[in-house]
C-alpha cells in the first residue's frame, strides 16, 4: 500500500496556493468559503500537511483566477528541477509579498537601489 503522506510537491503546491491567495487579497476563510471547506483546511493545504485532491485543486484555481498549472510552479511536475522553489517559498510570507509589491511600485531606479541597500543593511543586523 502506498504512503498517502504529503510529498515535497504537495508542500510547494500549498505555498503556491498561499502566494496566489495573498496576491488576490483573500483570507483563508474567504478562500475556504469559495471552495466549500473551513479555513483550517486551507491552512493545512497551504502548509502541505494535507494533500489537495484534483477536484479541490481545480476549485481553488477557479477561486484564485489562475490555471491549475500555476499552482504547480516550481515543482518537477511543472517541468522544473525544483530550484525555483526557494524564491516562490519566500513569497509565501505575507510581509515578503507586501515588500515586493511595494518595491515594484517604485518607478525611480535610484530610489529602488537605495531601498534595496537599506533592506540589505537591516538584514545584516
Amino acid at each position: 500500500m502506498r504512503n498517502r503522506a504529503a510529498q515535497p510537491a504537495d508542500v510547494l503546491v500549498g505555498h503556491n496556493i498561499r502566494i496566489r491567495r495573498l496576491q488576490k487579497g483573500l483570507s483563508q476563510s474567504e478562500l475556504g468559503r469559495g471552495v466549500g471547506v473551513t479555513f483550517q483546511q486551507i491552512q493545512k493545504y497551504e502548509k502541505g500537511a494535507n494533500r489537495v485532491g484534483a477536484g479541490r485543486l481545480s476549485q481553488i484555481a477557479d477561486v484564485l483566477d489562475v490555471g491549475v498549472p500555476a499552482l504547480f510552479e516550481g515543482t518537477s511536475t511543472a517541468g522544473r528541477d525544483g530550484a525555483a522553489a526557494a524564491p516562490l517559498q519566500l513569497l509565501a510570507h505575507r510581509h515578503s509579498l507586501r515588500l515586493l509589491q511595494s518595491f515594484h511600485r517604485i518607478t525611480n531606479n535610484t530610489v529602488r537601489l537605495e531601498v534595496l541597500r537599506l533592506v540589505e543593511t537591516l538584514a545584516q543586523r
